[in-house]
């Protein structure tokens, strides 16, 4: 039997918090995935499909930043959905600045699979 949207939720917010996002998509993303940035990064669509292409967001995103502490706050269901809160303290490699990220993500659950991620912040 499937996982329901909760259940996904609690374990992709326990994973977070062990800095073990990769297992997290890895586990809980469906292949199909479909992911949507607030904002595009440097270089990159703010909408992508699959999860290759989700996995090589994240590694971009992990090589290009520098995380000095994160917080993860969740999940709050609602229906085939939850949203978590995450807040970071990074520097970006690139131009060596140090910003707080705050950031709420809205997953989408069908059948025990996280099927589309939005991610909602302020843009520069």
């Amino acid at each position: 039997m499937a996982m329901s949207c909760l259940e996904v939720g609690k374990k992709l917010v326990a994973l977070c918090k062990d800095h073990k996002e990769n297992e997290a998509m890895q586990s809980l993303y469906h292949t199909d995935i479909v992911s949507i940035e607030a904002g595009g990064p440097a270089g990159m669509p703010r909408e992508m499909k699959g999860l290759a292409a989700v996995q090589g967001k994240a590694k971009w995103w992990q090589e290009n930043h520098e995380v000095h502490s994160s917080k993860v706050e969740g999940p709050f269901p609602h229906e085939d959905r939850f949203a978590v809160r995450f807040t970071y303290d990074v520097t970006m490699k690139a131009n060596k600045q140090r910003i707080t990220m705050d950031e709420v993500a809205l997953y989408t659950v069908k059948d025990g699979k996280v099927v589309k991620e939005e991610f909602f912040y302020v843009t520069g």
